[in-house]
């Protein structure tokens, strides 16, 4: 239902981007030779000619690439951060495969010229898909081609899918109105009246998608409303009233040929999953080596500041809810569990307060760690380990989980990271536990370019020492 484009305009694309790798290529070779001029490019004897193997290879390669991520599905990359990110990571992938060729054929190659035609191609797929996007924006803002959906029940569930639809118009859906059996609701905007009118409703409205919403107590009426419309040329789609019970999402799985509903689906898909472990594994191969000389300072500080041990492990709730031990540089005295008690505040409202600026328990040189969050940095163990990410919903301690409500728990559903948007928007001046939508808004809006976003953020934020206690 929510595609983006048609499978027509799937195949336009891939002959496009096809034509577009083959030119940017002639283009490239064209001009190579005229770009002797520049200072820090190495100077070729001659105009280049490429063999014309390399104009049928290449558009096969970077299209088949793309296609590996998902780029030419309309019901993938709705959002336009998605769908350039998925190009982006697919164009890079390409031109490893690509370069790949040439070194084992046509080594020869001039290596700006490769790279300018790299570049080139992909800032104009990027271009001719933001100009469609605008267009296509455009269309649908005069309500054009819009598909008319019509809502059996009004209830929570209903309104909520409503909801979705109107935050996101590029779907070229229209909601015409409701249908609902309960009198309560019958005076309820857009509805048009009882479930009985639907074949009249779809007749009269040219309706295209039907969408039943109903709760639990009215799915008797299901199989009479499937039965009443087998001969309408609508699409029928059905959403199972069991939002209350899911962590975050909900995913039809076939088992032994049975669907089955998950109420427990990853928040990430597999590919999202690969993509942020090996963005983890990256980042902390290239800063390991800073990291931990950063680390055996902070070490001799702690020693030298007096006795006891350098390291503080808590145990700590990670995704879905699984315990493990979180490394983290000491910054209290010996002790200082035993003492929470005593510092132990509430607010207006009767939340219970964990952190406090002016906590006895702060050893001087744990003050200085705290402000700058240098006392988090041995947790690019755990990263490693698998047990936490970079970037992910702060984790949290076991005695605080238990007091959670079940909407809150729904944070747990992705990895836990070292930083998140909770860190980069108040981080102790806002307590963890009572800002949760901080970690339900990275739960809902996750992209490995908001991971990146983040931890450049981080950065800024660490230096200030704004915040942090």
């Amino acid at each position: 239902m929510f595609r983006r484009f048609s499978a027509n305009f799937a195949v336009f694309s891939m002959l496009l981007d096809a034509a577009l790798v083959a030119a940017m290529l002639f283009l490239s070779a064209s001009i190579r030779y005229a770009l002797n001029e520049w200072s820090f490019v190495k100077e070729v004897l001659a105009p280049v000619v490429l063999p014309w193997g390399l104009y049928l290879a290449f558009p096969i390669i970077w299209v088949g690439v793309l296609l590996l991520f998902s780029v030419y599905d309309g019901r993938r990359n709705l959002r336009v951060v998605d769908e350039f990110g998925s190009l982006t990571l697919g164009s890079i992938l390409s031109a490893v495969a690509m370069a790949g060729i040439l070194y084992f054929s046509y080594r020869e190659t001039s290596r700006f010229l490769f790279l300018l035609f790299v570049v080139t191609t992909w800032l104009a797929m990027l271009v001719w898909r933001g100009v469609v996007r605008l267009a296509f924006r455009r269309q649908w803002s005069r309500n054009l081609q819009r598909r008319r959906v019509l809502i059996l029940g009004a209830g929570v569930v209903g309104r909520r899918l409503e909801q979705q639809i109107q935050q996101q118009p590029f779907l070229g859906l229209e909601i015409t109105g409701f249908l609902d059996d309960s009198p309560t609701k019958q005076s309820a905007p857009g509805v048009l009246g009882h479930l009985d009118q639907v074949r009249d409703i779809v007749q009269q409205k040219s309706i295209e998608d039907i969408i039943i919403a109903l709760p639990l107590s009215a799915y008797q009426r299901l199989n009479q409303m499937v039965s009443i419309l087998h001969d309408l040329p609508v699409r029928v789609w059905v959403i199972p009233d069991y939002f209350s019970l899911t962590m975050h999402r909900a995913a039809v799985e076939d088992f032994a040929g049975i669907p089955m509903l998950d109420l427990r689906a990853p928040a990430l898909s597999e590919y999202q999953r690969m993509i942020k472990r090996a963005f983890d594994l990256f980042i902390c191969v290239i800063g390991f080596p800073f990291a931990l000389v950063a680390m055996g300072l902070v070490a001799l500080a702690i020693r030298l500041e007096g006795p006891g041990p350098i390291f503080y492990c808590p145990l700590r709730v990670g995704e879905n809810g699984r315990l493990f031990r979180m490394f983290k540089f000491r910054t209290m005295i010996v002790g200082a569990d035993k003492l929470q008690s005593q510092v132990t505040k509430k607010d207006a409202q009767g939340h219970e307060i964990h952190k406090i600026p002016d906590d006895p328990r702060v050893t001087r040189v744990g003050r200085f760690l705290r402000r700058k969050s240098l006392d988090e940095l041995p947790q690019i163990l755990n990263v490693v380990r698998g047990e936490m990410s970079l970037v992910g919903p702060r984790p949290e301690m076991p005695e605080l989980v238990d007091k959670y409500e079940p909407w809150q728990r729904k944070r747990f559903v992705v990895p836990q990271g070292m930083t998140g948007w909770w860190q980069v928007n108040g981080r102790s001046d806002r307590p963890m536990h009572l800002h949760t939508e901080d970690d339900l808004y990275y739960v809902q809006h996750y992209s490995i370019w908001l991971d990146l976003q983040i931890l450049v953020r981080t950065v800024w934020v660490a230096l200030r020492g704004k915040g942090a206690f």
